[in-house]
């Protein structure tokens, strides 16, 4: 059932997930889907544990020695294996946000918490940390405002609109181009954009951490 769910998710986004919609991809009744789940709820529940299940494979094959200096190779590598699985479910990172009670979303902060205690960290640099990543630390980063309504036209005559009111975001917008659709989990939440922010929080983390 939640392979089928996650599959709809991804072809039609997390709104395609009805339980009417998931049972025609069963070959089920409706109704009969309540024997094993008791609401939507639970379905959504479950596919985010199973994406959280999916991020926290990738990325324990991405482990590598996480003692002393080796700790920010280790983290990069196992935050971006976790994007990676986010860019083939672009729904997720909105339900995760509201799901953080999964097990496995907690075993993977579980991993990133004992990866910076071989680095170094107390646990009090090592709770700064996760509030300083954020949504960071799962793959995706949160954007303040999206100017972008989807459609082109609409776009520009927005972007018109915000050159009068506030003409130094418009001019930024104006430049910003995203090279790689594929790479975006947001309006500006493409890979390089991603990459620049992990980096800039995990060198400044570096600095602080206890050293040999």
């Amino acid at each position: 059932m939640l392979r089928a769910a996650v599959k709809l998710a991804d072809e039609g986004g997390i709104e395609s997930v009805t339980m009417r919609r998931l049972a025609e991809e069963l070959g089920a009744e409706a109704m009969s889907l309540y024997y094993h789940v008791a609401n939507k709820d639970d379905v959504l529940d479950g596919i985010a544990d199973a994406v959280a299940r999916e991020i926290n494979q990738a990325a324990d094959r991405t482990e590598v020695p996480s003692a002393g200096g080796s700790w920010k190779t280790a983290m990069r590598r196992r935050i971006l294996s976790a994007r990676q699985v986010l860019l083939r479910h672009p729904w997720a990172p909105g339900l995760l946000e509201t799901r953080t009670n999964s097990p496995a979303i907690i075993q993977h902060f579980d991993t990133l918490v004992g990866l910076m205690r071989a680095g170094g960290f107390s646990y009090d640099l090592a709770h700064h940390a996760l509030h300083a990543l954020g949504s960071r630390a799962l793959g995706f980063s949160q954007e303040p405002f999206d100017p972008n309504p989807g459609d082109p036209a609409t776009a520009t005559a927005a972007l018109a609109d915000m050159a009068d009111q506030f003409p130094n975001l418009a001019a930024m917008v104006a430049v910003i181009a995203h090279d790689d659709p594929t790479s975006t989990l947001g309006w500006c939440d493409d890979q390089t954009e991603f990459e620049f922010g992990l980096d800039l929080i995990l060198n400044g983390l570096d600095s602080l951490r206890q050293k040999p």
